[in-house]
């Protein structure tokens, strides 16, 4: 018997959220995704977010990252409807009590990207906005990744 074999349900949950999470991350990085690759990508995270949310120790921060996730994946498969779905859904989590303010500006950074997709781009503007003002407050590592990451959404 393998050690997966050997789990219980809460420990499948908690081993399935981090695998699918992490392989989704990997497809995401990769630049030259076939149609295959990208179908793979969306299943994982959506795979991952299941896992999450069975999961016991599952935070409303733990649901902004995943659905921030699926917003990111939607994004880069240009379904931009999708995209915008789970964006809105991550800023809804992002908004909650004891989650961190940089998921609150990874929540409108999902946004922007989907409001670019989509060709809003009062919207989309408005979006990489407020992330920058969010980003004013965080520690140097994350502000700076943060706007790293709206660069490719400037207009």
């Amino acid at each position: 018997m393998t050690s997966i074999e050997k789990m219980d349900v809460r420990e499948a949950h908690a081993y399935f959220a981090k695998e699918c999470f992490n392989y989704s991350w990997e497809l995401i990085e990769k630049g030259d995704r076939t149609q295959k690759e990208t179908d793979a990508m969306i299943h994982l995270a959506h795979a991952s977010l299941f896992h999450w949310s069975r999961r016991v120790d599952c935070t409303d921060q733990n649901l902004s990252v995943g659905y921030w996730q699926l917003s990111r994946v939607y994004a880069l498969a240009g379904l931009g409807d999708c995209a915008l779905r789970y964006a809105e859904t991550c800023l809804t989590y992002s908004l909650q009590h004891g989650v961190a303010k940089v998921f609150l500006a990874y929540a409108h950074e999902a946004l922007a990207r989907a409001y670019t997709l989509l060709g809003e781009e009062f919207q989309a503007k408005d979006h990489i906005n407020q992330a920058k003002e969010i980003a004013d407050g965080l520690p140097h590592d994350a502000r700076n990744q943060l706007l790293a990451d709206l660069l490719d959404l400037s207009f």
